[in-house]
């Protein structure tokens, strides 16, 4: 190879080299774009509230004695006075509403002779045993008996007392949850108040009653003007050795000569505390079935 061959052989190498150069200078090369996903927070959900339970707390008074207070209608002349026996919890359960019994005492006692009997303990004892929904019960003074406020005592009762415990105390107001009951004295007025005024007395219990003399003419007729669908239930007993035996065994026949549907206890025993003591727990029984299917009185 001449000169001349050697220097266009060079410049040719040169011109390729330089081609190529070019070429892979502008070569696109592939990329995988990769979009990274932008940062989140992690939010972790907050678990559901729970639902707060209230568990009532039993109260205390359910398994506590009922109590016997003082009270007063000072309106009437001469002031009725009395006593009332408030079953368990009547101060905490401000909603429920209660059957009441008003229950004479004899003569010559004075209001706390059915306290000491025992009623405030029997109530205590059907109540906490569920026997019984609770009541109260009332024990109206009847000391005037052999003055001439003792005359007054059945329309005091009637037109002062019993609208008082309506009123002031949380009673239910009809006839079907008030009773009246009596022993000897309270017994006479028992029957006197309850056939004048069937409409305002369920029940009406007489223990050993002593019958008003005066009251005794006209009982029969009384009685027969009471329509049959408006008589209150009524319970009589009397002890075998009872002073006033004869006249209550006369006032039996007289009911049932008149269909009037009742009970008659005759037991042994007289006319005294100690008969009446032994039946407390009877009498009581017998007020309470008049609500012994109902639920609690609200």
């Amino acid at each position: 190879m001449n000169t001349r061959q050697a220097v266009l052989f060079t410049a040719f190498l040169a011109l390729l080299f330089g081609l190529s150069a070019c070429s892979f200078s502008n070569e696109r090369i592939s990329t995988q774009t990769v979009v990274s996903p932008l940062p989140t927070e992690t939010v972790t959900p907050s678990p559901s509230p729970v639902p707060v339970t209230l568990t009532p707390t039993a109260l205390t008074c359910l398994t506590q004695p009922g109590v016997v207070q003082q009270d007063v209608v000072a309106a009437t002349n001469p002031p009725q006075e009395f006593l009332i026996y408030l079953p368990p919890c009547y101060s905490e359960l401000t909603d429920q509403r209660y059957p009441v019994i008003y229950l004479l005492h004899g003569q010559t006692f004075a209001q706390d002779q059915w306290v000491r009997l025992g009623v405030p303990q029997t109530a205590d004892g059907l109540i906490h045993s569920g026997e019984s929904i609770p009541f109260i019960v009332v024990f109206p003074d009847d000391r005037y008996w052999n003055s001439q406020p003792g005359a007054g005592f059945g329309d005091r009762l009637i037109h002062a007392l019993i609208p008082y415990m309506d009123e002031k105390y949380r009673t239910i107001p009809d006839r079907e949850h008030r009773l009246l009951g009596g022993l000897s004295r309270g017994g006479g007025w028992t029957l006197k108040l309850g056939f004048d005024f069937p409409e305002t007395f369920g029940s009406l219990g007489l223990h050993s009653p002593a019958i008003f003399q005066d009251h005794a003419p006209t009982l029969e007729k009384t009685l027969k003007g009471i329509p049959e669908d408006t008589r209150p239930r009524l319970w009589l007993d009397a002890g075998d050795s009872d002073s006033e035996l004869p006249s209550i065994l006369a006032f039996e026949d007289m009911l049932a000569s008149n269909n009037y549907i009742h009970e008659f206890h005759f037991y042994a025993g007289d006319h005294s505390e100690l008969y009446w003591g032994a039946h407390v727990d009877e009498y009581l029984r017998w007020y309470a079935q008049a609500w012994r299917e109902e639920p609690d009185a609200q």
